[in-house]
């Protein structure tokens, strides 16, 4: 899935990365939340099936793409395309004060009867159709359009407003993402303007779909993904699908030609993110064997990022999910900055240990990764080590303690450990190693040939796929890869292939398990592992993340 650069070089200046980056940010960028943009959206509803972990095919509806999108944001990735029918609904991409125009034509079997879509959160206008319930619907073959002005950047959902019990739970949902008209200066200056060209300099191309997530100078972000939370009891789709098979030739409206699906009792065997359990939502986006589930649930950062999680709640229960390596920051709920009522401009969101996912609730939020409070150097610094140029790279701390460009003397921007806490440069990590430095440290890591560590750990405790190697010292060690390299010391660490599914074996990247704390979440049909599990995989900067893949 991802693209791995291995270049090392230290020795390009500032000077000579100017006019890469001049072509650089004249490239046309890609998203790491896929999506189509607006204003204007055809969608159709229609049948598919949602292909699962355990060989299991489940019959469902969703909303897919009635012709070609004019604005389809991840056209460069290999066989991406949008679909008349997916699982969630193809995300709505447009900007704040836009007017936005979504037509919706009714795919759905006769028997299925009438269809809408709902955009809580904006004042919507409902045009042709019949009248339903909550909204202007769509009969079988027909239309309905509905016009809002997208009034408030973030995160927002969209649903099925017919029906709900059985046509959201059968997939007919999907996410609007409103990007703010206004970026503020504090996202475009400073630390901001840094991370960028840090990107840059390692060849990896920007794909926020802006600089902030709100009109706000606290809502800066350096890179996003979106999740959407649900869950299906594959018993209410067997029903719905054995009833459509039965009315097959009936027609729309006529008596009889209606679905009865017992909705309660509600017993869920499949927990879903983005469409996908584990460890499907690990693939790619777009990948073949899931052609009606497109989006995935890989996020990836590098250290000091500030990385955007934009997340809704699309089932029926509410999902307390734990990202671990820290708390996630809450800037938003539906739309709404979580700001101090005495304090102007400051944030007042909670910082959550488990960001609970509310049905029909959407939040944003930001999650921070920096090393800081390991107790050991995370890239495998060993100043007596002459003969690598990484293994004694300096770590010079800004007012905040990080290595920066804020720094004296900066940071370059291509330096491997840009954004490294300083006060555990050179900390050795092992007390007992087993082929590592041989004094000081907190810990005493286990054999890494022995699997019991883990299918996901990648064989090191260090970002970078030279660093357990440069961590050693000055003698001959044989890599992951089976060459030599020239890193030293008395023993080396020789590393097992990485495990990490649909990554390069080069990568050496750190895996936090993402996953919900209702244990029967994140299991696929009642097996463990599955459902809602998924890793944050977090890499020094020489591993290029390519989310046009």
């Amino acid at each position: 899935m991802r693209a791995t650069n291995m270049t090392k070089s230290i020795s390009i200046v500032r000077s000579l990365l100017a006019p890469a980056l001049a072509l650089f940010l004249a490239a046309a960028a890609h998203a790491a939340v896929p999506g189509i943009t607006g204003p204007t959206f055809n969608l159709t509803a229609q049948t598919a099936f949602l292909n699962q972990p355990d060989g299991n095919a489940v019959y469902s509806w969703g909303y897919g793409c009635n012709g070609t999108p004019t604005g389809f944001l991840p056209a460069a990735i290999v066989g991406a395309s949008c679909s008349s029918m997916q699982v969630p609904g193809p995300t709505l991409i447009v900007t704040e004060g836009q007017t936005v125009t979504v037509n919706l034509l009714n795919g759905l079997p006769a028997a299925a009867g009438n269809t809408s879509i709902l955009f809580p959160g904006f004042n919507v206008t409902a045009t042709g159709g019949v009248r339903g319930l909550l909204t202007q619907e769509a009969a079988p073959a027909g239309t309905v359009t509905y016009t809002f002005v997208a009034s408030s950047p973030g995160t927002h959902s969209y649903y099925s407003g017919t029906q709900g019990d059985l046509q959201v739970e059968m997939g007919l949902y999907g996410a609007v993402v409103v990007l703010p008209s206004a970026v503020p200066t504090a996202c475009t200056t400073g630390l901001a303007a840094a991370n960028l060209l840090v990107k840059a300099a390692w060849g990896e191309p920007d794909y926020r779909l802006s600089k902030a997530a709100y009109d706000h100078p606290k809502s800066c972000y350096d890179r996003e993904y979106l999740f959407q939370w649900a869950e299906m009891d594959p018993r209410i789709h067997n029903a719905a699908l054995a009833q459509v098979t039965a009315l097959s030739t009936c027609v729309a409206g006529a008596p009889g030609c209606s679905l009865d699906v017992p909705t309660e009792p509600y017993h869920p065997a499949y927990f879903l993110i983005n469409g996908r359990s584990m460890p499907d939502l690990m693939d790619g986006n777009y990948e073949p064997e899931y052609p009606h589930q497109p989006y995935n649930g890989n996020p990836h950062m590098h250290p000091g990022e500030l990385t955007l999680i934009r997340t809704i709640g699309q089932g029926r229960w509410q999902h307390p999910f734990h990202e671990h390596a820290n708390h996630v920051r809450i800037l938003a709920r539906d739309g709404n900055m979580q700001l101090s009522a005495t304090s102007s401009g400051d944030l007042a969101g909670l910082l959550m240990f488990n960001t609970d996912t509310t049905p029909g609730e959407a939040f944003d939020g930001i999650f921070y990764f920096t090393g800081r409070g390991l107790n050991w150097d995370p890239y495998g610094h060993h100043p007596g080590d002459t003969a690598d140029p990484l293994a004694s790279l300096p770590c010079y701390p800004d007012a905040n303690g990080y290595y920066t460009v804020n720094s004296t003397p900066p940071a370059p921007v291509n330096a491997v450990n840009y954004y490294e806490w300083c006060q555990d440069h050179n900390k050795p990590l092992e007390v007992s190693p087993i082929g590592d430095v041989a004094s000081g440290g907190p810990a005493t890591l286990p054999n890494p040939n022995i699997f019991t560590n883990g299918p996901w750990y990648g064989g090191t405790p260090y970002l970078g796929p030279d660093a357990t190697l440069r961590a050693g010292g000055t003698q001959a060690c044989v890599s992951s890869t089976g060459s030599t390299a020239a890193n030293g010391a008395s023993t080396c660490t020789t590393l097992q292939p990485s495990n990490i599914q649909a990554n390069p074996s080069t990568e050496r990247g750190w895996a936090y398990m993402w996953h919900s704390h209702n244990e029967r979440e994140i299991t696929t049909n009642n097996v463990f592992p599955g459902g809602m599990l998924m890793m944050m995989l977090v890499d020094s900067r020489e591993f290029v993340i390519d989310e046009s893949k």
